[in-house]
């Protein structure tokens, strides 16, 4: 690695990393052990995926850039929505979860934007869900409260999740989605999340 890219490459990774804490610690600011460390996590995993999306005009955020489907305000919108229906279940449990042939239909505008959408508006509610799930998570009395999973075809009969299980989800699927991200940034514009 040339002496200017190992540069940018630090200078990238401390402002990511910086984010990142300043983050994860105004989510933690009332919370301690586990807990604290789920929603660092968890804030540490969206940053890198809204940070994919630094700089992109709303025509680029819905630009699918790969052989997938997939574009980056859609990820951000999907991201979004699935932490919203994770969050609920922890409250309201399987009724909250709702797998009927209209939802799974309309599953597939979560992925791109749609008319009158812009990457702003999405980032923003995506914000806001953030916002409602680390404060459901901070103020939540014990984290080994489990529901039944819904049923779908994806769960498996009679399994229960965690509060604790619930915020791991989380997690991943937000990780695994800042991998796609990646992906389709780079394809793009050649910009990376490091590097």
């Amino acid at each position: 690695m040339s002496n200017s890219a190992s540069n940018q490459f630090t200078s990238t990774a401390a402002s990511v990393s910086e984010s990142a804490a300043a983050s994860a610690a105004a989510s933690a600011a009332s919370t301690t052990g586990e807990r604290a460390d789920l929603l660092a996590a968890l804030a540490h995993a969206r940053f890198f995926l809204r940070h994919t999306t630094r700089d992109l005009t709303d025509e680029q955020a819905a630009m699918r850039t790969t052989a997938s489907e997939l574009c980056l305000g859609g990820l951000i919108k999907h991201v979004a929505s699935v932490e919203e229906n994770w969050a609920r279940f922890i409250v309201e449990g399987p009724a909250s979860m709702e797998y009927s042939e209209e939802v799974l239909a309309s599953w597939a505008e979560e992925f791109r934007l749609l008319p009158g959408e812009t990457l702003a508006g999405v980032l923003d509610h995506y914000a806001e869900v953030a916002r409602r799930t680390d404060e459901l998570i901070s103020s939540l009395p014990d984290l080994d409260a489990s529901h039944p999973l819904p049923e779908a075809p994806w769960f498996e009969p009679g399994a229960r999740w965690s509060t604790r299980r619930v915020v791991l989800h989380m997690i991943a699927e937000t990780t695994q989605h800042s991998g796609h991200a990646d992906i389709i940034r780079e394809s793009l514009d050649g910009a990376k999340t490091m590097g």
